[in-house]
This record gives C-alpha cells, structure tokens and sequence, in this order.
C-alpha cells in the first residue's frame, strides 16, 4: 500500500489554492478577486480576468465600471466619453450594444461598430440584420430619446404643446421629412421638421423668424408649443438624421 508522504492539513490547503476564487459575496468564479465575475469580464465587459485592474490605472475594474468609468483606457475617462478602439462607438454604447470595445468589428463583415449602428445594422450580427428604429416623446417631463434596437442612442429635453393644444398621446410614425419646413400658419421656419401624425404635429428644431430669430431657446423643458415638439440646436439634426420615414414615434 502507498503511504501519504505529506501531513493531511498540507494537502488539504493545497487543494483550497487550486479552487477557482469568487466574487464578493456571490457563487461565480472571479479569478483576479475584482469583483467581477470571470464570465462576465470574458463575455460582457471584455476585461483581462487574470488582471483586476485591465488598464492598469490604479483602480480595478469593478470601482471602475460601477462608477461609469472605462476599465480600457487608463486616462480616468468616462464610458460615455471614451471610444478605446476608435470606431466610432463609445464604450458605453459597446458595452450597451453588446460589441467589444476593443475590436472595431465586432462581427468581423468589414463594417465597424460605429458605421453599422449609424446605418441601423446589427453590430453583433455579420448578416445585413436592421435594428428597429424608435422614438419616444415624454410629455411628463419633455423628454425626447431615440433607440436603435433596445439601446437608446440619445436623450434631449424639449418643449411639447401648451395646455389647449397638446401634443397627441399614441403611437404614430414618421409620415413626412423636410430639413427646412416652412408654416404657413404661423409664417416661421421649423428646421428639421418630421411630422408624425394627420393633425400636422411634428418634431423640429427652435423655430425660427424670416429674421433669423430663434423662438422658445429659453422654455426648453416647458410645454409652450402649438402642439409640436420642439428641440433644441443641434439636437435637432441629430434626431432628424436618425429618424426615417415609417420610424415609429411613441407619444406617452
């Protein structure tokens, strides 16, 4: 018979050290003790599980990600404002669209993250898959957000119609778009204009004077319109780039 040539306790301890480690408090491997589980810093975050702080920046990866910040670049930035593999996409929209921050394509079809989410693709997906386009109206507290998908893009305050002249509640669509839309009735500009429903409600910039003066910059976030939904320079564009015919508007 073979004798043991190690005392029991030796062995056992040992045994302890090849375990895999845990994040805090839970049951799920977490290799480098960051806090972050192993299967997410793989297939969530895209962090080095053998490294609890992946930049290297003096803070490790979970202080780093549940305070907004980027585990990538190691310049303290923050995810919305950091694009670690310069493809057009921030972090917080890779890690939000499922995509790696540091691979530009993702899905490996030749396109990068950034130009597929611009174009409405899939940038998980190598097919030539569209994510639904949406946007949502918040009359409550004049918001406006778009989504690509289930990921909204953007989110800007506006000014939707004043008390006799709301804006209509529902579920309507982009029926009409004009980058410079003139109104007869109220003998304005309304740059970007996109209407979304038969009562000639739309979604528009500031309006604007024939002498150039933009209307209503100071009510922002005030219901003050006619019954359409006002947003301000630059948002504007933005939206109506997004938007497309038949993109559906939810007004809550």
């Amino acid at each position: 018979m073979k004798h043991w040539q190690y005392p029991i306790f030796f062995i056992i301890t040992s045994a302890f050290f090849l375990l895999p480690k845990f994040a805090f408090g839970d049951s799920l491997p977490d290799r480098d003790s960051d806090g972050v589980p192993d299967y997410d810093e793989i297939n969530i975050y895209f962090t080095d599980p053998d490294n609890p702080d992946t930049d290297n920046d003096g803070y490790n990866d979970w202080i780093e990600l549940n305070n907004g910040y980027s585990p990538y670049s190691g310049n303290n930035v923050k995810l919305e404002d950091n694009d670690f593999d310069n493809d057009g996409l921030s972090d917080k929209l890779e890690l939000d669209f499922k995509t790696n921050p540091a691979i530009i394509d993702s899905d490996g079809d030749g396109f990068t993250d950034g130009a597929e989410v611009k174009d409405g693709y899939d940038p998980t997906n190598p097919g030539d898959i569209k994510l639904e386009k949406k946007i949502y109206i918040d009359t409550k507290n004049q918001l406006l957000s778009y989504n690509l998908g289930d990921v909204r893009l953007g989110l800007f305050q506006v000014s939707t119609g004043m008390a006799g002249m709301e804006t209509q509640k529902g579920e309507f669509k982009v029926l009409e778009k004009h980058p410079r839309r003139w109104s007869y009735a109220a003998k304005l500009w309304m740059p970007y204009w996109m209407m979304f429903n038969w009562r000639g409600q739309g979604i528009h910039e500031l309006p604007e004077w024939p002498n150039g003066h933009k209307e209503g910059l100071t009510s922002l976030g005030v219901p003050v319109s006619h019954g359409c939904v006002r947003l301000g320079v630059g948002a504007a564009e933005e939206v109506y780039n997004f938007g497309e015919i038949g993109t559906k508007v939810y007004v809550n």
